[in-house]
């Protein structure tokens, strides 16, 4: 693996830890203005992967699926970030600190419009990640470089598609809620 394939690896991982010391500090040691600032600090993580992968590349590095995943998980750390965060939030504070009710899962038209704003954001993402690949293409200027990026670019074209289509699904075929229903056996 590449090292900004690592980077990618070390980035993630940074991401959560970052996230559980800020729900740490927030809940477990009562200083929510600390934790606050442990949880704004993930945008830095993204900054410092856009760096790295900037430098690879204007030094002449060739593209490759290292640098388009990065350009992806940054627009998916943007998109999602906060929805991210928020998520982790409250199953720590249903499974650690006992304080919640369980999050439940969502049924029928509350669960389609769920999927279509998580898909909502899933375009948020791409229009981000694009934009940084197309950059990243246009900066490089060498279709022989740049050639994977392009190709990325495609395949995520793609998934996002089929996303819209799971998403949409859920209008036609909602999700019943098992709990209720009744068996005739």
């Amino acid at each position: 693996m590449s090292l900004i394939g690592w980077l990618i690896v070390a980035c993630e991982i940074g991401f959560w830890i970052v996230i559980i010391l800020g729900l740490l500090i927030r809940y477990i040691w009562k200083k929510e203005k600390l934790g606050f600032i442990f949880l704004a600090l993930t945008p830095l993580i993204d900054l410092v992967l856009l760096i790295a992968t900037s430098y690879d590349l204007l030094g002449g590095a060739t593209a490759n699926l290292a640098h388009g995943i990065a350009a992806i998980y940054i627009g998916v750390s943007i998109a999602y970030g906060k929805s991210m965060i928020q998520w982790a939030d409250t199953r720590f504070q249903y499974y650690i600190l006992k304080t919640r009710e369980k999050p439940q899962k969502r049924f029928g038209l509350d669960h389609a419009k769920h999927e279509i704003a998580g898909w909502l954001k899933h375009v948020l993402a791409y229009l981000i990640g694009a934009a940084l690949l197309l950059l990243m293409v246009y900066m490089i200027n060498d279709h022989a470089r740049t050639e994977a990026l392009t190709h990325l670019l495609k395949i995520w074209t793609l998934v996002l598609g089929i996303d819209l289509a799971i998403s949409v699904s859920y209008f036609v075929f909602p999700r019943k809620d098992s709990r209720n229903v009744h068996s005739n056996h």
